[in-house]
């Protein structure tokens, strides 16, 4: 979305999409949050558990390493990595390069490092920003902010479900174009459920979904760039 097809930024774009999500997210607070939360909760569907588990930041990171860990260990099957041959160097670094070398063009690594730029940026936000969860709304008519708390309960925004599954979903956009229409009404799923669960507030979700976008389209910008420096 943030990028040119030779994989340039659109930094005015980023600005753009900045002003507009801020607005969106003010409003929600100030406005649309409670009467489109309550209406969501209407859909409160038994697929959304399964989603709230199998779509979290962990899972992903953790499929992402165990598909780049398989597609290593079919790398060197075939070839085998220099600590093989020469005992005598071997290292966790030596051990880190070759795996490196050898997965970086996987999408799975791209993935990765696409979930894990959104997901250190958005759990800052969360204990920066302090939101109380809709569970205050359900159960004692609250809302507001508490900053800088670690508690579950008051990390409510941004979304991690959603801003770790667009930053996956839209990384598999970007590199298979084919399937695009899919990864984001996926992402976009993903994002409307935890509101329909009752764990988000809409601008949460919305403040999450521009996180992941924009992680997607940094980290793939920026390991194209240095991986094509590095063959230079």
């Amino acid at each position: 979305m943030f990028l040119t097809k030779d994989n340039k930024i659109k930094w005015n774009w980023i600005a753009g999409g900045a002003v507009i999500t801020a607005i969106l997210v003010l409003s929600g607070i100030l406005w649309f949050d409670k009467p489109l939360y309550l209406f969501l909760r209407n859909f409160d569907y038994s697929i959304w558990r399964l989603f709230d588990v199998i779509f979290d930041a962990k899972v992903w990171l953790g499929v992402s390493v165990v598909v780049l860990l398989a597609f290593y260990i079919k790398k060197i099957v075939k070839t085998k990595p220099k600590f093989k041959n020469e005992k005598h160097k071997f290292s966790l670094i030596v051990f880190c390069k070759d795996f490196i070398e050898k997965t970086h063009n996987s999408y799975a690594f791209f993935v990765l490092a696409s979930v894990l730029a959104a997901s250190v940026v958005g759990k800052i936000l969360k204990i920066v920003i302090g939101r109380m969860r809709p569970v205050f709304f359900e159960a004692l008519d609250k809302t507001g902010f508490v900053p800088f708390s670690t508690d579950w309960a008051f990390n409510s925004m941004p979304s991690g479900h959603t801003f770790a599954s667009f930053a996956a979903l839209v990384m598999l956009g970007l590199l298979a174009p084919r399937i695009k229409w899919f990864t984001w009404t996926l992402a976009i799923i993903i994002g409307i459920s935890r509101v329909c669960v009752g764990a988000h507030w809409p601008s949460d979700v919305i403040f999450g979904a521009f996180i992941g976008m924009v992680a997607a389209d940094l980290v793939k910008a920026g390991l194209k760039r240095y991986w094509a420096d590095i063959a230079k």
